[in-house]
């Protein structure tokens, strides 16, 4: 049940004898031969373990071939690790940051390893829709109590700019589209006029993930329903915290949703709440007024693709081995379906 590392990746290789110099120099204590396996899920920043003697450690490093820089600023999130883990029990202990480019080619970090299960395709044995229900709320739970936190009692008030950051991201979010735009998809086509004409008001501020979902999070082996840690903060910032919802919605697929979709997780088993659901469960344990929850579903379902998107164009241009990447097209298709659907019915 627990996530598992296998083989590197070829052409995601880590140079062995530089990392090797590095971490005895920074961790003395350290003995034996480095050992290199890879976590395989996941699009964007590579996740390795690295094994030194009867040490266990994880390194993040940006992907390969890509040059999004602010995107995959390992300082950044380092920074973010460091500033939360005294005061939101939910994150890996960040433990060294290397900005030496000389040792593996781009800034890395590294942090303690956990051990727990990650929700991913496949549901682990025994997952019942009880089990699934407990998941799902202690998921809710995890991002309510996030959104609570007092980012600036933690360090981070000048990690972003709250005001104006709805029309900033679907600016941002357009214009990173129309760079990656391979083909037209009608429905983000159609999103991005959308968006921009249907901007909220301002409804707040907090320390938002950005990428909140079943896969990021590490859950207790010996108690699936308890959330142990939250994993990938390279897009966590200050801003609408209802926009950070709205990208869970974005990945957050029904029993009655395209196939594709729901290979995002598990969240069409029974158990899960629905979408509408979920705001309703959020709404009510903060007291935000989701009235215009439409906008943030449509603006998650639109991220999602532009990411999709982006990712999918460093494959076609051979910037990336990974054969996973050939299907996303298919996945952005679907999920300018959902947009066009949204839109139409003005439901979730």
């Amino acid at each position: 049940m627990t996530d598992q590392p296998t083989a590197t990746r070829p052409g995601e290789e880590l140079d062995l004898s530089r990392l090797q110099a590095y971490l005895l120099e920074h961790f003395p204590n350290a003995r034996g031969n480095l050992e290199v396996l890879q976590f395989p899920r996941g699009f964007s920043n590579l996740t390795y373990l690295l094994r030194l003697g009867e040490q266990e450690l994880v390194l993040r490093r940006p992907p390969f071939g890509a040059n999004i820089k602010t995107a995959h600023d390992m300082g950044r999130e380092y920074r973010i690790l460091s500033a939360l883990w005294p005061v939101y029990p939910r994150v890996p202990r960040p433990l060294l940051y290397c900005a030496d480019e000389s040792v593996l080619g781009a800034p890395f970090y590294l942090m303690e390893r956990l051990h727990g299960v990650i929700l991913r395709t496949e549901p682990p044995p025994g997952m019942t829709p009880a089990l699934m229900r407990g998941v799902c709320e202690a998921a809710l739970e995890a991002l309510v109590e996030l959104h609570s936190l007092d980012y600036r009692q933690a360090g981070l008030a000048d990690l972003g700019k709250p005001e104006g950051y709805a029309e900033r991201q679907v600016r941002g979010w357009t214009e990173r589209y129309q760079k990656a735009r391979t083909e037209d998809i009608p429905g983000m086509e159609r999103a991005m006029d959308w968006l921009a004409a249907n901007l909220p008001a301002e409804s707040g501020a907090a320390l938002i993930h950005n990428d909140f979902k079943y896969d990021n999070l590490i859950l207790d082996p010996t108690n699936i329903t308890r959330v142990l840690a939250v994993l990938d903060w390279e897009m966590a910032t200050l801003g609408d915290p209802l926009m950070d919802l709205g990208t869970t919605l974005g990945y957050w697929a029904e029993e009655d949703d395209p196939p594709g979709l729901k290979r995002f997780g598990l969240t069409h088993l029974p158990g899960n709440l629905r979408r509408a659901e979920l705001v309703e469960a959020y709404a009510a344990r903060t007291g935000r007024d989701v009235s215009n929850m439409l906008f943030y579903y449509v603006f998650g379902r639109f991220k999602v693709g532009v990411i999709m998107q982006q990712i999918y164009a460093r494959y076609l241009k051979g910037q990336t081995q990974d054969a996973r990447f050939a299907a996303l097209i298919g996945l952005i298709r679907e999920t300018g379906g959902m947009i066009d659907k949204a839109i139409d019915t003005g439901e979730l």
